[in-house]
């Protein structure tokens, strides 16, 4: 192995502490607490504060993240996000290959805030990737197309204090009680739509429309 892949193996192993500890999250309902700003928030549309806070819970390595990013997710940022009627916010949960996504959120991180979404929505693009070459190969393919070198890649995936962040991360969504990726909540109520991929856009905007007449 070379010594880069032993680094990220190192991140890797480091990482699965995150997943020991979502693996132990109850399976109860989801608790408030979601309108509140928590470090590490990445967020668009309305400024904090705004009437609605709409956040989603969500990996980069969940196949039904990825189907709510591709599916409903142009029309929910068109009506909310880009007319500034919502904070939306993004909340990262790294779900199995949890090495994977940790390091994914980890290059988004890296890219700089102003290409976190993009690396974000690349690596939900592309999952298929993941699993026709290697989580490596498409992690940092994604990390040069964001204008990494792959020595930066390297510093990105193998930072323990990133980790160390991440996992703090995960332990605030434990104490909100968020059991599952993709999660919705509109200003602390959680958005539940039966059937798989996420919170349709009639339910998100029944929740949203209420809180803006309120």
């Amino acid at each position: 192995m070379a010594p880069t892949e032993s680094r990220f193996a190192r991140m890797s192993r480091r990482a699965a502490i995150t997943g020991a500890a979502m693996a132990t999250m109850a399976l109860a309902a989801c608790g408030g607490g979601s309108k509140g700003a928590v470090e590490g928030d990445m967020g668009l549309g309305a400024p904090e504060g705004a009437k609605v806070t709409v956040v989603e819970y969500a990996s980069v390595t969940c196949p039904h993240c990825a189907l709510w990013q591709k599916n409903t997710w142009p029309a929910f940022k068109a009506k909310y996000v880009d007319t500034n009627k919502v904070r939306y916010v993004f909340r990262e949960l790294p779900t199995p290959p949890v090495d994977a996504a940790t390091a994914g959120f980890l290059v988004a991180r890296c890219a700089g805030p102003d290409k976190y979404f993009d690396v974000v929505h690349q690596l939900m693009a592309t999952q298929q990737e993941m699993l026709t070459s290697s989580p490596r190969d498409w992690l940092l393919r994604t990390a040069q197309a964001a204008g990494l070198s792959e020595q930066q890649f390297n510093d990105c995936v193998t930072d323990k204090a990133a980790v160390a962040a991440m996992e703090k991360r995960v332990q605030a969504a434990q104490a909100q009680g968020v059991t599952g990726t993709p999660a919705f909540y509109v200003n602390d109520t959680q958005v539940i739509t039966p059937g798989g991929e996420g919170a349709s856009l009639a339910d998100l905007s029944a929740a949203i429309d209420a809180e803006l007449a309120k």
